[in-house]
């Protein structure tokens, strides 16, 4: 595991580069709300612990914090804080539990970003949940955890050989907007995206609480072959594991007439090689419950 990367490089404040050899395995998530009652905690940590078993990064792209128990905050309710965080430090609470829960997985978490849910608390308290989180997180555990931004880049660079044959593969991650949509479930979003970025090998949102991944074949023109190609663009979205619908009696997500939403994250496994002149991107749904 230790093998499959070398080094990770922070080149700006949301652009991080990761030197891998020929395989990287990863974990990619968002939307824990990992502070709400409503969080399938046995769920997340059954996928984090099967993570570390499979000897993944893992980047987490917006909303691991809910944080909406605040007396500041309209949404709160008595009954969606837990009790060990329901103290006068509240934003303390949360953070310190948080850097504690998640100590097993150290030496895998890769990036955090920044979601909806923790700009908030930068907008209302005038204080960086995520830099905060993630500075105690690696003073406590001796770790190697970047703050990313709402919206980043991490590039994937393999070295195959000595003598300079390398491959990349880039991730554009965006915690995401609006209200994903009964009918278009975020997708149209996707199309917006692929309209206005360029040179991504994959743009990954979360926001929405939806599940999925598309292949959008683009043109190229390869003027050292002097060829016209078709180049992959994958956009995939990584659900939630905050369950808010359960048996439809009722609450916000149900009074909104908003539908089930699937539980989980993404599984990628990047393949480099010296036949293949693109990197081979292999992505597999995390839902089930692993034994």
């Amino acid at each position: 595991y230790m093998q499959m990367v070398k080094e990770t490089k922070r080149i700006s404040r949301n652009i991080h580069a990761v030197y891998c050899d020929k395989q990287i395995n990863l974990l990619l998530m968002s939307d824990l709300h990992w502070d709400n009652p409503k969080c399938d905690r046995e769920l997340l940590k059954n996928h984090l612990d099967e993570a570390v078993k499979r000897g993944c990064k893992i980047v987490l792209n917006g909303d691991t914090f809910c944080m909406m128990q605040g007396k500041y905050d309209p949404r709160r309710s008595k009954k969606d804080i837990r009790p060990e965080h329901n103290k006068a430090n509240y934003i303390d609470a949360v953070i310190q539990d948080a850097v504690e829960w998640f100590a097993p997985y150290k030496d895998h978490i890769l990036l955090v970003g920044y979601g909806n849910h923790e700009t908030a608390i930068l907008k209302a308290l005038e204080t960086d949940p995520i830099q905060r989180f993630v500075d105690l997180f690696n003073t406590t555990h001796g770790a190697n955890v970047y703050a990313g931004g709402y919206g980043g880049v991490v590039d994937f660079k393999f070295n195959l050989t000595d003598n300079g044959h390398r491959r990349k593969w880039t991730l554009r991650y965006f915690h995401g907007f609006g209200g994903g949509g009964a009918v278009t479930k975020g997708v149209i979003q996707d199309q917006r995206f692929m309209a206005s970025m360029e040179g991504y090998d994959c743009i990954w949102q979360g926001h929405v609480h939806e599940l999925y991944h598309h292949i959008n074949p683009v043109e190229v023109y390869d003027s050292h072959q002097k060829k016209i190609k078709a180049r992959n663009v994958h956009q995939i979205r990584t659900s939630t594991y905050k369950e808010e619908y359960e048996d439809g009696f009722g609450g916000f997500h149900i009074e909104r007439g908003r539908p089930p939403k699937p539980l989980g994250s993404m599984w990628l496994t990047l393949t480099a090689n010296l036949r293949e002149t693109e990197v081979t991107p292999e992505f597999t749904f995390c839902q089930q419950f692993y034994v």
